[in-house]
């Protein structure tokens, strides 16, 4: 029976294989896939001598380059776990993730972390020329990306698997050795990262953009006749909305798979994406990076089932009451997920607890509800929502319809106390040129029940949500509301039955 092969083993067989064939590429230079080996070879043998052991978390806090690939292979070759962390993080913020990783060494450039014990790729690269091959070790973790979540502070998600390439590698992202992958994502963030090592570990080229934009994320699919592409909704609607003349300069044909994921996709843009690209190319994946179950739906199937994320490809997923009973189709609850029957923990938390029910049922925290069919139809997370005269009212429907005005770049829906109601709905949003609050009002009052719309709205000038589409509402709101005395927050959602019960 075929064993799992480490992946630094894995990368040296794809060197012998493809040679001089492009693995990696980013908007200065393309790597071939010998040079990934020996360039990798020597960062393994700089990582160890500067103390880095077999089964420690180093972080890697670079933007996306060829570099960062490097490093992660240079850490898996060492026997250790990329612990990726977003070069952009405030100093507060990286110093409690480092903490948590208990890293030895942090891969960044110069500046990040000031007083730790911190190197760059070339940096490691100066002080090592032996680039044969190194002693195999098979990681006993392959990740652990770092999460806020709902509470605001920082955990890592461990991955349950080791750093290790089974025979059977599932093709959950549809990616295989002939792909050309555009990756626009940020490599710190759990989604990008998995699909583009995925993809990598298969054997197909990764051209990476530094940072997204509409535009430029058009030109390499183009350029490199690119057959993959990763994309969140903010992403979507940003290259949605550039000018006709400017989206037809782009061939796109060579185009056999399109995602979308990490963040609620308005219908009208999905489906001017399946108009664009096709049905059958337009693939979403709903799941958490703990990936104790996933949900898989096609554009095809979409059409069907408007507005589902999919039935579930793999574990188990049930929609439960606040008491902790499952709920019947159609009837919305806290959507709790389970691993398939007898597989190992597919995580394990540093730095918080899961939120559990008996029979092995955890939960990321969104609401939602499943059909007669078994398709799941998300609301919104659980923490988010709103509670409007004790009705629930869920962010993410009104900013899909604030999304939907063209003169919307990014939005926010939030909940503010509120004496009459207990709490109001604040839009936040970043307008483009000509936006009115008048214009706007008057396109949510025709997309939108009147206890949904805003009471309030808010023009700001910089993005709302992150690099990787996500938007913490938490901090948004608490940045209106300033520092609050302790105690059940007034626009909390469901309560669930206690833990164990």
């Amino acid at each position: 029976m075929e064993k799992s092969v480490s992946l630094g083993a894995r990368l040296g067989q794809l060197a012998k294989l493809r040679q001089d064939r492009p693995a990696i590429s980013d908007h200065r230079r393309t790597v071939t896939w010998a040079e990934l080996d020996r360039r990798s070879n020597r960062l393994c043998r700089s990582l160890e001598g500067l103390g880095v052991k077999q089964g420690e978390l180093v972080s890697v806090g670079l933007p996306n380059s060829v570099e960062f690939v490097e490093a992660c292979y240079g850490i898996w070759k060492a026997g250790a776990t990329p612990q990726p962390i977003s070069h952009r993080l405030p100093p507060s913020e990286a110093e409690a993730v480092m903490d948590l990783a208990q890293t030895p060494l942090v891969i960044a450039a110069e500046g990040f972390a000031p007083g730790r014990p911190r190197r760059d790729v070339e940096d490691l690269l100066a002080s090592c020329a032996d680039d044969s091959p190194v002693e195999d070790r098979i990681p006993p973790v392959y990740k652990a990306p770092t999460s806020g979540g709902s509470t605001g502070r920082p955990k890592l998600i461990l991955s349950g698997r080791p750093g290790a390439m089974p025979p059977d590698a599932p093709t959950t992202y549809r990616t295989s050795g002939e792909d050309v992958m555009v990756m626009p994502g940020p490599l710190c963030h759990n989604g990008p990262f998995t699909s583009a090592f995925g993809g990598v570990n298969q054997g197909a080229h990764l051209v990476l953009l530094p940072r997204f934009d509409a535009e430029e994320t058009l030109k390499p699919v183009a350029r490199h006749r690119a057959t993959w592409l990763y994309l969140v909704p903010t992403m979507m609607s940003r290259i949605w909305r550039l000018p006709e003349e400017t989206k037809a300069t782009y061939d796109l044909s060579s185009l056999k798979t399109v995602w979308h994921l990490g963040a609620p996709c308005p219908p009208w843009l999905k489906e001017a994406w399946i108009g664009w690209v096709g049905p059958e190319t337009l693939w979403e994946l709903y799941a958490g990076t703990e990936a104790q179950a996933v949900c898989v739906i096609r554009g095809t199937e979409w059409l069907t089932h408007r507005g589902s994320v999919g039935k579930v490809f793999t574990g188990e997923m049930q929609a439960f009451d606040p008491d902790g009973r499952p709920l019947p189709a159609r009837k919305t609850g806290e959507i709790f997920m389970r691993r398939p029957g007898g597989a190992p923990p597919t995580y394990r938390y540093r730095g918080a607890e899961a939120r559990t029910l008996p029979g092995g049922w955890e939960s990321l925290g969104d609401v939602g509800f499943f059909d007669e069919e078994g398709y799941l139809y998300l609301a919104d997370r659980r923490a988010d929502m709103i509670l409007v005269g004790g009705v629930n009212v869920y962010p993410a429907e009104i900013e899909a319809a604030l999304d939907e005005h063209p003169l919307v770049q990014s939005s926010a829906a939030i909940g503010l106390p509120d004496e009459d109601l207990g709490a109001r709905v604040h839009a936040i949003v970043q307008p483009r040129p000509g936006l009115t609050e008048a214009a706007l009002a008057q396109h949510l009052r025709a997309r939108l029940a009147p206890y949904k719309l805003p009471r309030s709205y808010e023009f700001v000038a910089e993005n709302i949500r992150d690099d990787a589409g996500k938007v913490r509402r938490g901090e948004l709101r608490q940045a209106r509301l300033g520092p609050q005395p302790e105690g059940p927050a007034a626009n909390s959602a469901i309560p669930l039955a206690p833990e164990g019960r």
